[in-house]
């Protein structure tokens, strides 16, 4: 059995070991031991001690490397590889769950839809990023990523008694279907062409062959298809405002953040593997592809009146600016896109959360409207919404200044000028409509005179994310040196 099985396997595997039994555990506590829905709080509990181990495991993970001087540790015959940077994709995804599950007790109540699956599929969806950053086998990385969205397409439709959730889960679940078969479809071609789902002899293959060979060209156009789908690049982008707007709040919040971030993980996995030899066929296709992002996010969200919907087109924009570290290709654009999705998920959390606190009992709290006058309800709250959508703009010296800084930087370092000034010219766009927002909040009459839904858990977030928000903008030392621990090498 230790042929098959050794204790390296489960080394590598202790952090989705971890998420999967509390995810179990769950379960059971919530039908046998939690059935009154008073005691459901106690789940919370669970959900924290779930990520207090996965934590404590990546931790592990990280000082074994340190310690012994290793850049990698690599499981199940090279299907599972713990790297720098997988765990700095790893602690992403532990930031972002924590801070969702901590703010969705008091949501959850007030739309009257608290039941502990919810808690479940969290960590299950965590489960299946785990593998996505991990993972250096084809089948192994379509694995995690069906975990992932089976886990997203039933948190999306968590409100079963509102159409809009009903709605949003049913597109979402037939677009990803559909982006699925083209993904495998291209892991299909790879697998012929190296007689192994490693990527590391699927590399090899790839390589052997000219990037604008039919086979190799066919196997990358529609694997991109599928992993552009993932990342609600355009023109695969039409499930995100759906899905946004009809899912919870919070699953909003966590699918923007921590499943763009396992999409960029895998999507370096591939682009910076098997396909880097075929760069000369896939980078005139990224180009166009970011372009069309960039534009069709930042000139949608100008249009937009619900909150939900504004921040969906922009998250569809700064999935251009990632793919265009990825395009420049060197080392500044791949330590760029690292430092853009802790910096995003930092910024893009806060932004949601107040629109968390904007939903209260008979009040949605999604329209623009609902907005106006926040200053004068809620001081801090319409503050800390500034300081998010300032770095969302990437206005210094906010944290999202620094990550949209290293994808110009990348640029111009590799001579991409016109993309630079494409994407320059994007941002001023893009400090159109966030400021929209801010105008709104700050001059707006002030129409709703409720008060805002409040909870520690929510205070605690949002002090966590604004203080990250400006802390990394002001210091950005550590962060820059994490992500260049974090580059694939």
């Amino acid at each position: 059995m230790s042929q098959y099985y050794t204790t390296t396997d489960h080394f590598v595997l202790i952090p989705a070991i971890m998420l999967a039994l509390f995810g179990c555990a769950i379960l059971l506590f919530d039908f046998l031991v939690f059935p009154n829905p008073k005691q459901r709080k106690y789940l919370l509990l669970f959900v924290v001690l779930g990520l207090g181990f996965t934590g404590y495991g990546l931790w592990r993970q990280q000082e074994f490397l340190t310690a012994n001087g290793l850049t990698e540790l690599t499981g199940f015959q090279g299907a599972i590889t713990i790297d720098r940077f997988a765990l700095f994709f790893n602690w992403v995804f532990e930031l972002a769950t924590l801070i969702v599950a901590i703010v969705s007790y008091n949501y959850l109540e007030i739309e009257g839809e608290h039941h502990g699956e919810y808690y479940a599929l969290m960590l299950f969806a965590q489960c299946g990023m785990f593998f996505l950053a991990t993972g250096t086998d084809l089948v192994t990385l379509f694995i995690g990523l069906e975990l992932m969205a089976i886990c997203f397409y039933v948190m999306v439709g968590f409100l079963r008694s509102d159409k809009r959730s009903n709605e949003a889960a049913m597109k979402y679940l037939l677009l990803g279907a559909f982006s699925s078969g083209f993904l495998v479809y291209g892991f299909s071609i790879l697998y012929g062409l190296a007689g192994s789902t490693l990527l590391s002899k699927v590399t090899a293959a790839v390589s052997a062959r000219d990037p604008w060979d039919p086979i190799v060209f066919l196997a990358m156009a529609t694997t991109s298809v599928g992993l552009l789908f993932k990342i609600s690049a355009v023109p695969f982008h039409m499930w995100a405002p759906d899905a946004y707007e009809g899912a919870p709040t919070t699953i909003t919040a966590y699918l923007s953040v921590a499943s763009k971030a396992a999409s960029f993980a895998f999507l370096l996995r591939i682009f910076m593997g098997p396909l880097a030899s075929a760069r000369a066929s896939w980078e005139p296709l990224l180009v166009a592809v970011a372009i069309l992002t960039m534009t069709v996010g930042n000139l949608a969200a100008i249009s937009q009146s619900n909150i939900k919907r504004l921040l969906a087109y922009s998250s569809i924009s700064h999935a251009g600016y990632m793919l265009l570290g990825l395009i420049a290709g060197n080392e500044t654009g791949i330590q760029g896109i690292a430092v853009y999705v802790l910096v995003y998920a930092f910024m893009n959390l806060g932004a949601f959360l107040v629109v968390i606190a904007m939903r209260r009992k008979n009040i949605i709290g999604e329209d623009l409207d609902d907005m106006a006058g926040l200053m004068y309800k809620s001081p801090g709250y319409a503050i800390l919404m500034l300081v998010f959508l300032l770095s969302l703009a990437g206005i210094p010296p906010t944290a999202g200044f620094l990550g949209k800084y290293y994808i110009f930087l990348s640029l111009i370092e590799t001579h991409h000028y016109a993309l630079a000034v494409v994407a320059t010219l994007y941002v001023a766009v893009a400090i159109y409509y966030y400021f929209r927002v801010v105008k709104i909040m700050f001059v707006g009459e002030l129409t709703e005179k409720a008060p805002l839904a409040t909870s520690f858990g929510l205070k605690l977030a949002l002090a966590v994310t604004g203080v990250l928000t400006l802390g990394v903008g002001v210091y950005p030392e550590p962060v820059l040196r994490l992500a260049q621990n974090s580059l694939l090498r």
